[in-house]
């Protein structure tokens, strides 16, 4: 809503919230560092495989959406010197709109400079580019959530689907990129569509139009081919006559919630813009800024208050010309909270956008391609966050020469127990001399528990006796270091059970 047109094909512009904290919360994270395998959610944090809570603080690179079909701006610089310089300024995630038009067969990107840069790309389709993208940001120790911000290249769609792109074609695409990157864990989460607006409803019941129904679908099609993936659902235009950014009114959310079959995976995310992008009622209200807060709470804030779940700003941006953006954005970025007070307890964001070719909003970067803009860069700094474990075997990695014993230790929590059930947590530390390759662990328990279900591992039971073993993503464990799973169960009330670990 409320957009005009963004210059270099770019139309929709996605508001990303700073989240996560300053480079001083480095010192609070454990030895072993935040951030590794598949996350999940608890109340309204984001955990890492090992349980440890990690903050999204994050910027869009556009472009995969527009007709080029490949993020912007690789005509002027290399895609690895951009995350690097993306990493260096303390962001931690990059959010990747797209659009449908990237998984048809044989679409090419344009606009690449193969020319002594980039030149690892030449030839490549754009979903070949989108891979090399990944792994690189994936061994520099950032995350990916992939957004689908377009049907087509076209433009932006109120509702999940169109004449030419229905909604089977959405769901069959969101389940080919979840299998595509399966077991990498780099990428974190899809975000299921961006910003729907009017007609779109939340909780009405009319399947051709309530989001909230089709974010189900889709995210539960997606959770049968990857269930270990973040499910990001945006908000609506309007909520029972209040009206609000595009994805951006989440009020919906507390009498319907949405519903996964898999637990722990869901994220709620909000937009949320300046000036610079349309004026709104409350710009101009006496009390400005003094009244932010209490509309943030409004609309999206209150699930995160409430400890009903993580609440991402996937989009949020300005030009800062105007004063009333400028103190729109220090508002905003003290109620996102400082990593330095809060650490990841915080509301997650990704800020619009690292491109400086955002009509609307301008970027991180300037025309150049290059140069940062150091003063929207510095709006940001009290909530970014500390960065994550490149992916990969470190050294002395899985088949290096050299002798060790792998070894590894497990150790059972009981998280919560209701009695009719519990959730319980295993965290595999490597306690030997040498890199794991995998790990298995086994207990038994002493009453009728059964497994009703695990994440971050697979399992086989026979009587009491349960086996669980690594997935894909968390098997490679280095020496001192940890992989954590979860499971539920049922009945409740027994005794923690000794749990054994045997590692190659």
């Amino acid at each position: 809503m409320f957009r005009t047109l963004r210059r270099a094909l770019c139309v929709a512009a996605a508001l990303l919230l700073p989240l996560a904290g300053v480079q001083s919360a480095r010192a609070d994270v454990a030895a072993e560092a935040a951030g590794g395998g598949y996350w999940h959610t608890s109340g309204r944090q984001i955990l890492d495989a090992a349980g440890q809570p990690v903050r999204i603080a994050g910027i869009n690179w556009f472009g995969f959406e527009t007709a080029n079909h490949v993020v912007h701006g690789l005509w002027a610089r290399d895609y690895k010197s951009m995350i690097d310089q993306m990493k260096s300024l303390g962001y931690n995630t990059i959010r990747m709109p797209y659009s449908d038009d990237i998984l048809k067969s044989g679409t090419m990107p344009d606009s690449i400079n193969t020319d002594g840069k980039n030149t690892d790309l030449r030839g490549l389709t754009s979903l070949q580019v989108l891979d090399k993208i990944v792994a690189y940001a994936g061994q520099s120790g950032l995350k990916i959530v992939l957004d689908r911000h377009r049907p087509d290249a076209a433009g932006q769609s109120a509702l999940w689907y169109t004449a030419s792109v229905p909604e089977s074609t959405w769901i069959t695409n969101l389940k080919a990129l979840a299998a595509r990157y399966k077991g990498n864990s780099t990428v974190i989460g899809i975000d299921l569509h961006n910003e729907p607006h009017d007609p779109a409803c939340w909780g009405c019941g009319d399947t051709s139009r309530d989001w909230r129904l089709a974010a189900q679908r889709a995210g539960n099609a997606v959770l049968s081919v990857n269930p270990e993936l973040l499910i990001m659902v945006e908000g609506v235009q309007s909520h029972n006559g209040v009206n609000g950014w595009w994805g951006g009114n989440l009020m919906g959310v507390a009498q319907y919630p949405v519903q996964l079959e898999v637990p722990g995976r869901l994220v709620y995310s909000a937009h949320d813009y300046a000036t610079s992008v349309a004026q709104q009622s409350w710009f101009s209200d006496p009390s400005f800024p003094a009244n932010m807060p209490g509309i943030w709470d409004k609309y999206w804030g209150y699930i995160f208050k409430q400890n009903i779940a993580p609440v991402w700003l996937g989009e949020f941006g300005t030009t800062l010309q105007p004063s009333v953006d400028q103190k729109w954005l220090a508002e905003l970025v003290k109620y996102l909270r400082s990593t330095s007070a809060y650490g990841a307890d915080s509301f997650h964001w990704t800020f619009w956008s690292w491109n400086p070719n955002s009509g609307d909003t301008g970027g991180i970067l300037k025309d150049d391609w290059q140069t940062v803009d150091t003063a929207k860069d510095g709006y940001l700094a009290s909530i970014k966050a500390p960065g994550f474990d490149a992916g990969g075997p470190g050294p002395g990695g899985p088949g290096d020469p050299g002798g060790g014993n792998a070894t590894c230790t497990a150790a059972y929590t009981v998280g919560s127990d209701w009695g009719g059930g519990f959730n319980a947590e295993v965290k595999v530390t490597n306690a030997g001399s040498m890199p794991l390759k995998s790990w298995k662990v086994t207990w038994t328990w002493s009453g009728s528990q059964k497994v009703t279900n695990m994440w971050n591992a697979s399992h086989t039971q026979s009587g009491a006796t349960v086996t669980a073993v690594n997935a894909a993503h968390n098997g490679s464990v280095p020496v001192g270091g940890s992989a954590s799973f979860g499971l539920g169960g049922a009945p409740g009330g027994g005794a923690v059970p000794s749990v054994s670990c045997t590692a190659e």
